[in-house]
């Protein structure tokens, strides 16, 4: 398995054009409403702005894409509507695939899979192994999906996959087990909508990205706006706990310090 840098065990690379882009896909509901359409509507109008999401990260060179599509809290939302989305995601997957095939997409589903009924589970597996030898974008669906979640599942299957082991534990025996150990952590995060939070959402892999908020809902956000989101991307500096001068002089920092490491 290829090991990527850690945002705070080493000094990643900050390219001008981030590698990879996690977004939270917030405002369909808002958008539907305005417009006195049901919901619904507007989880479908979502799905477009998908489609050029894809289509912006594959013109623009970005190599991973990774989408809220749908948190651990989201079942808490009324029925009829969780039942819609369910219908959605498998509409989405028999629709898209072919697509993200012939476009070299490669499609992953990250969350707990397990309250899924068995027919979109398996209809998952297939499109993962159907896409799994491309390599232009890796496009992630979180589903049922929370950073919580993902924290303790990757904890009990090192505690699984080391039995006895009393010694220290630190970062690189956790990150193997993490829900995205198949990618460098997001180096920018956005979120459509207005709200100003992560809600959950890769709590171990944003550490050190930047955040980006915009009042711009989803069904609305289309190339322009995400050129925006890299614009001021661009812009920022990415320090990784050091200074400006030492930056500017290239300078790298000391190891990590030895709390960075846990007794079992």
């Amino acid at each position: 398995m290829q090991r990527f840098a850690s945002s705070t065990r080493d000094v990643p690379p900050a390219p001008s054009i981030p590698r990879h882009v996690a977004i939270i896909m917030d405002g369909n509901g808002r958008w539907a409403k305005k417009r006195l359409l049901p919901r619904v509507a507007g989880h479908h109008r979502g799905l477009e702005t998908v489609r050029v999401m894809v289509r912006a990260c594959l013109e623009r060179g970005i190599e991973y894409l990774t989408l809220f599509a749908f948190s651990s809290e989201n079942w808490r939302r009324p029925q009829d509507e969780v039942s819609l989305l369910m219908q959605l995601f498998v509409r989405a997957l028999k629709e898209e695939v072919k697509k993200l095939d012939r476009n070299g997409v490669r499609l992953r589903v990250i969350g707990d899979l397990s309250r899924f009924e068995p027919d979109l589970q398996a209809l998952i597996e297939a499109s993962e192994q159907r896409t799994a030898a491309n390599n232009r974008l890796v496009l992630t669906i979180a589903a049922n999906y929370g950073g919580r979640w993902d924290i303790l599942q990757a904890l009990r299957r090192m505690l699984l996959n080391n039995p006895g082991y009393s010694g220290d534990w630190s970062e690189t025996d956790l990150a193997p087990h993490l829900a995205m150990n198949y990618a460098p952590e997001p180096d920018l995060f956005i979120r459509t909508g207005g709200e100003q939070r992560i809600s959950n959402f890769l709590l171990w892999q944003l550490a050190y990205s930047e955040l980006y908020f915009t009042e711009v809902l989803w069904p609305e956000f289309d190339s322009a706006a995400l050129d925006m989101a890299l614009t001021s991307y661009r812009q920022r500096e990415r320090r990784f706990g050091r200074t400006s001068e030492q930056l500017a002089a290239g300078a790298l920092p000391p190891g990590p310090p030895t709390g960075s490491r846990i007794d079992a």
